[in-house]
């Protein structure tokens, strides 16, 4: 327990915020730091063919040791933490025998995190958890599952006895900002299917996703002397107003789960001459999806029409895919995973992501993704946190279904 601790806390003390504004790849350079260590610690752990690209992908080889024909798998998860929030020095705090109960994170700013409200918090009494310091995020989104495939892959190498057929792994720059696939070499991964280890609770495992959109409105108005502004001042903060009730009350991520789709304003930045609202629109469902980018621009094409000119602008651009369409016809795929977490112990929780993975469009690029959890809950936030018995039933996960691949094509 305290080799994968110690392993998790060197990642997540390395800061690989991306940035979703800069177009370079990658979008952060520190996301280097964290890549060269990792490069090398593959190295040193003993895997083959470690190689860091020239987009900070960073791949390695486990090579089989059968001598019969097993298919190459892969695992793949991400080494940069979201853009949301501060992930700059974080001060990891250690809750060994969790006994159920509030956890003060930060006594000077009272903030707390507790099972009152994050009912979750009541599963892992009794267990390890690593919380922040209630300043920052914690980055287990995803450098638990970083851990997790580093830990899997030495376990294997440190005992030959299992038999396993070609490993590949591959860690990803830039999925938090949703191009941690854009640049991914299927052809020289070289994997007949692969997992990303970058869910959430012990026990996910998913092959559905949502459909994905960013769009960005851009209303336009006039300013005048207020005192003078009757029939002459267009506010286009007002404007703005109307664009966002215009849209489904409640159809937004707070009042939504399941297969039920959103509309998500996260930015608006706004003065008299001009409003932007940057949204995400998601849903399962691609007609629906499709409805749902349709809506968006006819509530642009109103607001123009009330105001007899073109003042509101919408630019939609499509991000990723449901995988569930690539993945139904290689469901055995997902079967491998499920068998290996009912073997290890591990209850499987079959359900559809309210997001996305690199697993999706590496889906849509011919490498079958589906995605298994990493054990962290609350990313992207002061409240993250990770049971590391989790995480060491996330390497047993990994471990199982790298022989049970073996196993299946055995003869």
């Amino acid at each position: 327990m305290q080799k994968i601790i110690d392993r998790f806390i060197s990642y997540i003390s390395i800061d690989t915020q991306s940035d979703p504004n800069n177009p370079e790849f990658p979008s952060t350079d520190k996301q280097w730091e964290l890549a060269r260590l990792l490069a090398k610690e593959l190295k040193d752990i003993g895997m083959h063919e470690v190689e860091l690209d020239e987009n900070c992908y960073i791949m390695a080889t486990l090579p089989s040791n059968v001598k019969y024909s097993v298919p190459t798998i892969g695992f793949v998860a991400h080494i940069d933490t979201s853009p949301d929030y501060t992930g700059t020095n974080i001060n990891p705090q250690i809750i060994k025998d969790y006994g159920g109960t509030d956890i003060l994170l930060n006594k000077k700013k009272n903030i707390v995190l507790s099972p009152d409200y994050f009912e979750d918090l009541l599963l892992y009494k009794g267990q390890t958890l690593i919380t922040t310091d209630g300043t920052t995020l914690l980055g287990a989104d995803d450098k638990a599952g970083v851990t997790e495939i580093v830990s899997a892959m030495e376990y294997l190498i440190n005992h030959p006895e299992i038999k396993h057929g070609e490993i590949r792994i591959c860690f990803t720059p830039d999925e938090e900002v949703g191009k941690g696939a854009h640049l991914f070499d299927v052809k020289k991964f070289g994997a007949q299917w692969a997992y990303t280890v970058d869910g959430s609770q012990i026990g996910e495992l998913e092959y559905e996703n949502f459909n994905a959109a960013s769009a960005v409105v851009t209303i336009e108005g006039k300013i005048v002397h207020p005192g003078y502004a009757k029939n002459k001042m267009i506010n286009s903060v007002l404007i703005g107003q109307e664009f966002i009730a215009a849209l489904p009350k409640n159809e937004i991520p707070q009042e939504t789960s399941g297969y039920e789709g959103f509309f998500h304003l996260h930015t608006i930045q706004g003065e008299v001459e001009k409003t932007t609202l940057e949204y995400i629109i998601r849903d399962h469902d691609m007609e629906l999806f499709q409805q749902r980018k349709k809506h968006f621009e006819k509530v642009a094409t109103d607001l123009n029409r009330k105001w007899e000119q073109n003042l509101v602008q919408v630019e939609i651009k499509d991000q990723y895919f449901n995988m569930k369409e690539k993945l139904e016809p290689v469901m055995h795929i997902v079967a491998l995973a499920e068998q290996a977490m009912i073997e290890v112990g591990v209850t499987p929780l079959i359900k559809a992501i309210r997001g996305g993975t690199d697993g999706s469009q590496l889906s849509y690029k011919g490498l079958p993704c589906p995605n298994i959890f990493a054990g962290g809950h609350n990313f992207h936030g002061k409240y993250e946190y990770i049971p590391v018995e989790s995480m060491i039933k996330a390497i047993e996960v990994i471990v199982k279904i790298s022989e049970l691949t073996a196993q299946k094509y055995s003869g």
